[in-house]
């Protein structure tokens, strides 16, 4: 059984930073994406950052040049750093994984609320 935990939200300044933890455990061979979404209440969920192939990362319009995601060597942790946070960027962020198979299977982090806010 895979399992996803994240850790690092809070309350933080606008222009200020904080960095997202998101522990995986279970068996994770055949893991090929692993990413962060945030979401508010009304609106999709929306994909912020995510690392392909444990190489190729992508990075939405919206927190291009202020957000970098990252893995441990072991490829069991991932991390969102974020800069120059924004009001905007207030939302519930969820750590996602998806898994090859018979068919794709995905996995959801329980989330952890960043409220940027002076």
């Amino acid at each position: 059984q895979v399992q996803l935990q994240e850790s690092g939200g809070g309350l933080v300044q606008p222009g200020g930073s904080l960095r997202l933890s998101c522990a995986v455990s279970g068996n994770l061979l055949s893991m090929y994406v692993i990413g962060w979404s945030r979401q508010t209440p009304g609106k999709e969920r929306e994909l912020v950052a995510s690392i392909l192939s444990g190489r190729i990362t992508y990075y939405s319009d919206s927190v291009k040049g202020r957000f970098t995601i990252t893995r441990d060597n072991y490829g069991n942790t991932v991390y969102l750093q974020m800069n120059s946070l924004k009001p905007d960027d207030t939302a519930v962020y969820y750590c996602n994984a998806k898994f090859r198979g018979e068919a794709e299977i995905s996995y959801w982090g329980q989330g952890t609320q960043v409220t940027v806010s002076s």
